[in-house]
């Protein structure tokens, strides 16, 4: 296979990197094999084909991880693949803890690309819950009416963000805490910003 071109933004991405630099570096490796084009987006390396989003590199605290865009339609043979949450739809990850961890797994691991590629290639699509069928709790309702900007800071936000808000207030059981949930998130959605934004 050939190996594709590195792109700048990833090279400087890499330097900077202060946690899983050598795994980073692993991945991208299998990753180019593959006959992608690396991008850098959401501030991350980035992998597409014609265009279109196939796997990303990103790092957490406790691992670093391959983000699969289509990773849902994947057939899972190995046992791999991880919901990051119970709202994620379409994307899957594989995390990895440390480089042998990689090494071990390459194989494997190219072989996911590979399927990721012709999923894509066969133009299959993730059937995606629609934004309907979330139901937004009464204590955010009641907020809505008390504070309109609210509301309308919230519809602002892509269909993501307002579903992980969604979720993430309504799994608490009693009204008390769906109401403290509110009032602690209610600045970061009049600020424009997701759940997890910082």
């Amino acid at each position: 296979m050939a190996f594709t071109e590195k792109n700048p933004k990833v090279d400087e991405f890499l330097i900077k990197a202060k946690q899983w630099k050598d795994e980073f570096i692993s991945l991208r490796n299998i990753i180019l094999d593959c006959e992608l084009t690396e991008d850098f987006k959401w501030k991350h390396p980035c992998y597409t084909l014609n265009g279109k989003n196939i796997v990303l590199i990103h790092g957490f605290k406790d691992y670093c991880a391959l983000l699969f865009h289509k990773g849902a339609l994947l057939k899972e043979p190995h046992g791999f693949l991880i919901q990051q949450t119970e709202n994620v739809q379409a994307a899957r990850q594989i995390r990895f803890t440390n480089n042998q961890e990689i090494a071990d797994k390459e194989v494997i691991i190219k072989s996911y690309i590979l399927e990721a590629v012709a999923v894509e290639k066969a133009g299959l699509k993730v059937d995606l819950k629609e934004h309907a069928a979330y139901i937004i709790p009464v204590e955010l309702n009641r907020k809505f009416e008390e504070i309109p900007a609210l509301k309308t800071a919230f519809e602002a936000l892509t269909p993501g963000r307002q579903r992980a808000y969604i979720f993430y207030f309504s799994q608490a059981k009693q009204a008390k805490t769906r109401e403290a949930r509110i009032e602690k998130y209610k600045q970061q959605i009049l600020d424009g910003k997701g759940l997890n934004d910082k």
